[in-house]
């Protein structure tokens, strides 16, 4: 295969977090509702919150900078490694951060 691809990355670290909340479980709570009233309806009483999508998920996440280098069509199959190499030259691993994720790639 002849061609170039343009690959994303990102670091995985120890401590990243990743957690999803349903939009209901949000509602649910008094503080959160007391502050939304506060905030969007001041002076407005007897309301109540709810929500059109059930399915409606918040998700928290460690915020993260994102990575890209260019590779043969031909070292597919190396993809992690090539990013792991890329990471090693940029000297972006430190103590809890030591393996890579492959966001995207695509063809030029």
């Amino acid at each position: 295969m002849q061609g170039k691809l343009n690959v994303t990355y990102q670091l995985i670290c120890d401590n990243d977090s990743h957690e999803e909340v349903s939009l209901n479980e949000i509602l649910k709570n008094e503080k959160v509702v007391k502050l939304l009233k506060s905030e969007y309806a001041k002076g407005v009483r007897n309301l109540a919150l709810t929500s059109n999508n059930s399915d409606t998920n918040i998700i928290f996440a460690t915020e993260k900078e994102s990575y890209g280098f260019e590779a043969e069509k031909k070292d597919f199959a190396d993809l992690i490694e090539l990013a792991e190499e890329d990471a090693k030259m940029r000297k972006l691993f430190r103590k809890g951060c030591q393996a890579v994720e492959i966001i995207d790639f695509e063809t030029l």
